[in-house]
């Protein structure tokens, strides 16, 4: 039954988010939190913050430019305020003894021209085009699809960020959040990886977390993956990798890459076998529903077992 019963979050977190430039909650390291414990009080720097729910002065919200105004109807608009506020001299705090309740609302009581992935793309792409520089280009690897979708007329925004002379999107790397790591590995090919309708999924899942399969979304995010030229198969900082080895059911879960022959994978041709390097096992779809994705015996004749990777190169 749906009540209006407040269940309070963690205090430990701060906004984040990943090169497909989806908000992520995530936690304070391990120093902060012991450093917090003198006075869980104290305000954390975020380097993002989630959409509709701020405080901020008026009249500095107007010297920043208020909002997008040319961004359509839901999403992506936090990015942009983030980006913005750091880069052009403010900060971002959340205060753990403020507290909001949120209401998620099961269906959206408005319409989306083109839908939903097409409206986030667009207001995505405004706030990379304008705020992350030359790295831009990491959003793009890692959600080629939005490249297609028009982002519009950015130059009274590019006017503003001139006029404020606001910082460089490196600074905010290297100043604000320096735990977000810039890819360095050459991926091959980048892509969904597809058993007919439905694709390869981290389903929300991050560090040791399982993947699974669902209906093909072709919008990038949590079934973007891409295929390095050494065999790893990634997401983001993420790496499929085989765990607790068994004759049946070893799992598969993502892990940080390493480079371990756990992590890397061969795609045999013509029959799509995705096929580990360590063992002689093959990504296994049949488990999903139970176990997630699994590795398993390789056999050519298991549909479970083919896949094909759709993308760029």
């Amino acid at each position: 039954m749906d009540t209006f019963q407040y269940i309070g979050a963690s205090a430990d977190l701060r906004g984040g988010f990943d090169w497909n430039l989806v908000f992520k909650w995530e936690y304070l390291s391990y120093a902060d939190r012991e450093s917090r414990q003198k006075d869980p009080t104290q305000p954390i720097r975020t380097p993002m913050i989630a959409g509709g729910l701020f405080v901020i002065n008026k009249a500095y919200f107007e010297k920043l430019g208020k909002y997008d105004m040319k961004m359509d109807v839901w999403g992506g608009e936090n990015l942009e305020i983030s980006f913005r506020v750091w880069q052009c001299g403010g900060s971002l705090e959340i205060i753990p003894c403020s507290r909001v309740g949120h209401v998620f609302r099961k269906r959206h009581p408005y319409t989306f021209p083109g839908g939903s992935g097409t409206v986030f793309a667009r207001n995505t792409r405004r706030a990379a085009e304008v705020w992350m520089d030359e790295f831009k280009n990491y959003y793009y690897a890692s959600v080629p699809l939005a490249k297609s979708v028009n982002f519009g007329d950015i130059s009274d925004r590019l006017e503003l960020k001139e006029r404020l002379q606001c910082k460089p999107f490196k600074w905010y790397l290297k100043n604000v959040y320096p735990e977000l790591s810039v890819p360095q590995v050459t991926t091959s090919r980048y892509g969904q990886i597809r058993q007919g309708a439905y694709c390869l999924d981290t389903m929300g899942h991050l560090l040791d977390g399982i993947v699974g399969l669902y209906q093909c979304h072709h919008t990038g995010g949590n079934q973007e993956w891409g295929l390095t030229n050494t065999g790893l198969l990634r997401h983001h900082d993420l790496c499929l990798t085989v765990f607790n080895f068994a004759k049946v059911g070893s799992q598969v879960v993502m892990r940080i890459c390493d480079g371990s022959a756990e992590q890397k994978w061969h795609l045999i041709a013509p029959d799509g076998l995705l096929r580990n390097s360590k063992y002689p096992l093959c990504l296994d779809s049949r488990f999903t529903d139970t176990k997630g994705i699994t590795a398993e015996r390789c056999s050519s004749s298991l549909d479970s077992q083919r896949w094909q990777l759709t993308g760029r190169s």
